[in-house]
């Protein structure tokens, strides 16, 4: 199965301030032992909201807006797409990943569809 792991943003990424270089390489770490056990298959980092858009959608009708976009804790900072047996192993894998953030933060892990959910 594979799962999106979603790194939930903070005031700190918000503003776009750099994670320390000792977080920096504790990351590193660890995406190279999700990398070695076959697990990740994806991850990046996204810029703050402020240097984003939205786009919505009323049926022929689009409506842009520029960020920054809502509350702080419900915005993505970052993301994982990895091939996990189950969400227990997602779950194993989350709990050993060092805090993203220099202070609380929190991880989101939500099943991606796969085709035979279509079937």
């Amino acid at each position: 199965m594979r799962v999106m792991v979603i790194v939930k943003a903070t005031e700190d990424s918000e503003q776009g301030r750099m994670p320390s270089m000792e977080l920096l390489t504790a990351m590193g770490a660890f995406n190279d032992e999700l990398i070695k056990a076959g697990i990740m298959l994806a991850g990046d980092g996204v810029k703050p909201t402020a240097t984003g858009y939205r786009i919505a959608f009323d049926g022929d009708t689009r409506t842009v807006r520029p960020g920054p976009f809502g509350h702080t804790t419900e915005q993505l900072a970052g993301f994982w797409i990895w091939q996990v047996k189950d969400m227990e192993e997602a779950l194993a894998w989350a709990k050993r990943c060092p805090n993203p953030m220099p202070g609380p933060s929190e991880l989101e892990i939500r099943p991606l569809y796969e085709e035979a959910d279509f079937m």
